[in-house]
């Protein structure tokens, strides 16, 4: 007998053990308990179930730290970061050091840099490595960095005293509330077993100059001494990095539905909605839809660096409610998690959402919808399920730790572009355009910053219709009012009727993005008032610019110009300057959903990642077992 037939034994009898002790204690109660009669009935527990782990390995290895510093007297001290009015707080950062410790030398942003965000492990970056050789060639002894009051912003800082600490170098982050677990969970992803933060008492972006001094005085500054001089802990050390080194597949927990629900969400190995218990024989039955061993890395994903292996994939896509069927979607799907394009956002307060799309033959095979209500469908909720899932198990993402939303996250959904309509209106299918074939299947992650508020354009004139798009395009930028980067990716859904008529006029997506970037404009006044007003993490009220001077500073970065005025601003002016809302090559083009609706719907969001789903050689063969046409019937 071998190990697994074993194991099958054995879970056997335990089931059967577990009957048989409710079945006791049920007889025992009903002989014995006043309160067991026919009127009252005694609850019974229901079937057990073993399951396995659904989270990845990490694949860093954890360094030891130097000791911390026994005095700042004497020291060099860096001070850096970009972020959060690091222009009042780390001036005093600096008084406050030499006050308090004359002999002491401070460096500060403008003669050091930052290392910004800190690489996956082996991959090299010029400017960490700038940052490095910086701090050994200025004989650094400690580094004050921050501040760290943005879900992407926080990693950023902290990327500098993961840099010192590498080297030897303590170091101490700066952050609000909120974002000091951030911190400290980037640098243990990263292989810091400890970050000293000190935390900041409220949001730097609302403090007046007079508050952000005070605070750094009273509440940072004794923070940062301890942090720089006390010695770490063995409880410091120890505290988050212990794992399990089994083999992977090994049982994690034994229980009802209700218990295995409970235990991972007490884990947060779950978001929190009803699971399907990952069994070793559930899970198993995922692994005949690839030629992939078990054991076999998929990607080791970030943040958390974690080794995403065939098999964790398989226990996510159980969980998720997936069909086995699914296992080469899921796969391309978890290769696209690690892509730097599609992740870079995805810890931001602003709360970009991950979704996806499927491109090819295996989308319409396996039934997974392109119509109306699509991301309601149960195929694509699952996937979309799976990706949540994913983001979290497999890459480290958890809510209120790495993923920092102010008002939390929509679930994560699965669309598929309606390719026969791309025939018909004479256009090529994203994928195609992407370079791939026809006939191959692709899965494309990217995500964004608003879903729904779509636009139904009343026109039949290709012209007008490009000229209404640009206006929507125009109001859809990164974040809101536009206050963001000037150039932001949006993907473009629309009906086959839009695309009819867009394509009566256009031979091509690409030439109507080349229409829609020269009329997609925003006059300068509005976006310096945004930008001026609502820069996220940039100075308050625009600095040392007044906003007439802020509107010279946009005209001269962004590429403002005279151009006529558009016709959906009612204004005596025929031109006005403008600044450009669109670049080639960063919009997404997909035509999708109710064909018999007229709508259209602008996402900015961040950037893509397309990858080519792969295919076991046997996969016919698979799909007729299961009642499925053949892969070529829908070619």
């Amino acid at each position: 007998m071998d190990i697994h037939s074993l194991r099958k034994t054995i879970l056997t009898l335990l089931a059967c053990l577990f009957c048989y002790e409710s079945v006791a204690q049920r007889i025992v109660c009903d002989e014995t308990c006043n309160f067991a009669d026919a009127s009252t009935p005694v609850k019974e527990k229901g079937p057990g179930y073993a399951v396995v782990s659904p989270v990845g390995r990490s694949a860093v290895a954890m360094i030891k730290q130097a000791p911390r510093l026994e005095t700042l007297e004497g020291k060099t001290i860096a001070v850096t970061g970009v972020s959060f009015m690091t222009s009042v707080t780390h001036p005093e950062i600096k008084r406050l050091i030499l006050e308090n410790y004359p002999s002491a030398k401070v460096i500060l942003l403008d003669e050091i840099g930052i290392a910004g965000p800190y690489p996956a492990p082996g991959v090299s970056r010029k400017q960490k490595e700038d940052f490095q050789s910086k701090l050994k060639a200025m004989g650094v002894d400690a580094v004050i960095s921050g501040n760290g009051g943005c879900g992407l912003c926080t990693p950023k800082e902290t990327g500098s005293c993961i840099a010192a600490e590498y080297l030897g170098i303590p170091s101490v982050m700066i952050a609000g509330p909120g974002f000091a677990d951030q911190a400290r969970y980037t640098a243990l992803n990263n292989g810091v077993p400890v970050m000293r933060v000190a935390q900041y008492p409220g949001a730097f972006a609302t403090h007046t100059a007079e508050e952000l001094i005070r605070n750094t005085r009273e509440i940072l500054w004794p923070q940062i001494v301890d942090a720089l001089t006390s010695p770490i802990s063995e409880a410091e050390r120890s505290a988050g990095i212990a794992g399990s080194k089994g083999d992977i597949r090994d049982d994690a927990f034994y229980g009802t539905i209700d218990e295995i629900n409970e235990y991972f969400t007490d884990m947060k190995w779950s978001d929190g909605l009803p699971i399907v218990p990952p069994t070793f024989e559930k899970v198993e039955s995922f692994l005949k839809y690839t030629d992939q061993k078990w054991d076999e890395t998929v990607a080791v994903l970030p943040i958390a660096h974690r080794n995403a292996t065939v098999w964790q994939v398989a226990v996510n896509a159980v969980m998720a409610g997936c069909k086995p069927e699914y296992m080469p979607i899921l796969i391309a799907l978890t290769k696209g998690l690690g892509d730097p394009e599609f992740r870079r956002t995805l810890s931001s307060t602003h709360a970009w959402i991950p979704y996806c799309w499927l491109n090819g033959p295996v989308a319409r095979q396996l039934g997974i919808d392109s119509g109306q209500g699509q991301i309601n469908e149960a195929a694509n909720i699952s996937i979309g399920r799976y990706m949540n899932l994913a983001l979290m198990n497999l890459c480290g993402y958890y809510v209120k730790q790495d993923r920092m939303g102010t008002f939390g996250y929509p679930m994560s959904w699965c669309m598929v572009e309606d390719e026969a309509a791309c025939l018909r209106v004479g256009w090529k299918p994203y994928h195609v355009r992407a370079g791939f074939g026809l006939d191959e299947s692709t899965i494309t992650l990217g995500s964004t910053l608003l879903w729904g508020n779509n636009m139904a354009p009343s026109t039949t004139n290709p012209k007008i219709l490009m000229e209404v798009l640009a206006w929507d395009i125009s109001e859809r930028s990164q974040f809101a009012l536009g206050s963001g980067r000037q150039f932001t990716f949006r993907t473009v859904l629309m009906t086959e009727p839009v695309a009819a008529i867009l394509a009566s006029g256009y031979w091509s997506p690409e030439a109507l993005e080349k229409d829609l970037i020269t009329a997609s404009r925003r006059p300068v006044k509005e976006r310096a008032f945004a930008n001026y007003y609502a820069n996220p993490g940039g100075a308050k009220d625009g600095g040392q610019f007044n906003l007439r001077q802020y509107q010279g500073h946009i005209r001269k970065d962004e590429g403002g110009r005279m151009t006529p005025t558009p016709q959906w601003y009612d204004s005596p002016e025929s031109e006005q300057m403008t600044i450009p809302t669109m670049k080639e090559g960063m919009t997404a083009f997909i035509i999708t959903g109710d064909s018999a609706r007229n709508k259209v719907q602008t996402m900015p969001g961040g950037g893509y990642a397309t990858i080519k789903i792969e295919l076991p050689e046997n996969w016919d063969a698979l799909m007729g077992e299961l009642g499925y046409e053949s892969l070529d019937s829908y070619q």
